[in-house]
C-alpha cells in the first residue's frame, strides 16, 4: 500500500520487453518526431517570413503547428529515452509535467481548431467583413484564448489529480502519463474529483465540437449556392485541410477515450494513444501543404533560402 507522498516515481508501460524491439520503436519513434519538427518548422519558418502568408488563417496555422511540436515534445522524447536505455521509470515531477503539457497542448489545440472553423466559417459566408471580424487584434485575441483555455484545464487537472492519494501502486498501463491511467491508481473515491472537473472539460468539447459542426453545416451550405465549379472548387481547398485536421484529432480521442471496456488491453490503448497523441503532429503538416499552392510556393522559397545560405 503506497499513497502519492511516498511515490518518487511510476513505471511507465513498455512498447516491448525484447531488447531488438525496443531499439525498434526508439527509430520509429525518431522518425516520426524529426518528420514532426521539420514539417511544422517549416511552415512556421514559411508563415513568419512570406509577407503573403501574413493572413488569420496562416497566423493560426502557425499558432497551430507549435501546438503540434509541444504536444509531440511532451512524450515521445522520453519515451525514446526509455527505449534507449531500457527502463520504464518516470519521476514524478515529470510525470506531472507530462500531465500538464498534455492538457495544456490538447486543449489550446482543440479550442484554435474551433477558431479556425469560425475563421473559414466568416472568410466564406461573411466575405466582405471578413477583415472587420478578423482583423490583427481579433485574431491575437483568439489565439491567447485559445492558448488560455489551454492553460486553465491544465492546471486545474494537474492540481488535482496530483492531489489524490494514490493507493494502488506506481505503474501506469501507458508509455506517458495519462490522466484515465493515474486516477487507476487512486484510493476509494478520491477519483470522483477529478471525475468533475473532466465531465466539465467534456462539456467545453462538446460545446467546441457543436460549434464546429453548425460552422461546416453553414459554410457547405453556402458553398453549395457558388454558380461556378471552379469558385466551390477553391471554397473546398480552403476547407478541407482543417476539416481533416479537426476530423483525425477527434475520432483519434474518441477511439482513445469512447472504446467499450471489453474490448480494451494493454497493446490496444497503447496503439490507440499513439494515434492521438502522436501521429497528429506528424501528419497536419502535410494535410495543410498537400493542397495548398500559396504554402507550397513559400515552402519552395524558404528551402530555397536555407540552401542558398549555405554554400
Amino acid at each position: 500500500m503506497s499513497n502519492s507522498s511516498s511515490i518518487t516515481e511510476f513505471l511507465l508501460l513498455a512498447f516491448a520487453e525484447t531488447r531488438e524491439l525496443q531499439l525498434l520503436q526508439f527509430w520509429l519513434f525518431l522518425a516520426i518526431y524529426l518528420a514532426a519538427l521539420l514539417g511544422n518548422g517549416l511552415i512556421i519558418g514559411a508563415v513568419a517570413c512570406d509577407h503573403r502568408l501574413h493572413t488569420p488563417m496562416y497566423f493560426f496555422l502557425l499558432n497551430l503547428s507549435l501546438l503540434d511540436i509541444g504536444s509531440i515534445s511532451t512524450t515521445v522524447p522520453k519515451s525514446m529515452a526509455n527505449s534507449l536505455w531500457d527502463t520504464k521509470a518516470i519521476s514524478y515531477s515529470g510525470c506531472a509535467a507530462q500531465v500538464f503539457f498534455l492538457f495544456f497542448f490538447f486543449g489550446a489545440e482543440y479550442s484554435l481548431l474551433t477558431v479556425m472553423a469560425y475563421d473559414r466559417y466568416v472568410a466564406i459566408c461573411k466575405p466582405l467583413r471578413y477583415g472587420t471580424l478578423l482583423g490583427s487584434r481579433a485574431c491575437v485575441h483568439m489565439a491567447a484564448a485559445a492558448w488560455g483555455s489551454g492553460f486553465l484545464h491544465a492546471l486545474l487537472h494537474t492540481a488535482n489529480v496530483f492531489s489524490l492519494s494514490l493507493c494502488h501502486g506506481n505503474a501506469i498501463n501507458q508509455f506517458f502519463c495519462e490522466i484515465a491511467q493515474i486516477l487507476k491508481l487512486s484510493c476509494s473515491d478520491d477519483y470522483l474529483r477529478e471525475s468533475g472537473l473532466l465531465v466539465f472539460s467534456l462539456t467545453f468539447a462538446f460545446g467546441c465540437f457543436v460549434f464546429i459542426v453548425l460552422s461546416y453545416v453553414q459554410i457547405f451550405r453556402a458553398v453549395l449556392r457558388i454558380p461556378s465549379e471552379q469558385g466551390r472548387h477553391k471554397a473546398f481547398s480552403m476547407c478541407l485541410p482543417h476539416l481533416a485536421v479537426v476530423s483525425l484529432f477527434i475520432s483519434s480521442c474518441m477511439i482513445a477515450y469512447l472504446k467499450p471496456p471489453s474490448v480494451s488491453s494493454p497493446a490496444l490503448d497503447l496503439v490507440v494513444a499513439v494515434l492521438y497523441s502522436v501521429v497528429p503532429a506528424a501528419v497536419n503538416p502535410l494535410i495543410y501543404s498537400l493542397r495548398n499552392q500559396e504554402l507550397k510556393d513559400a515552402l519552395s522559397k524558404l528551402i530555397q533560402w536555407v540552401h542558398l545560405q549555405q554554400q
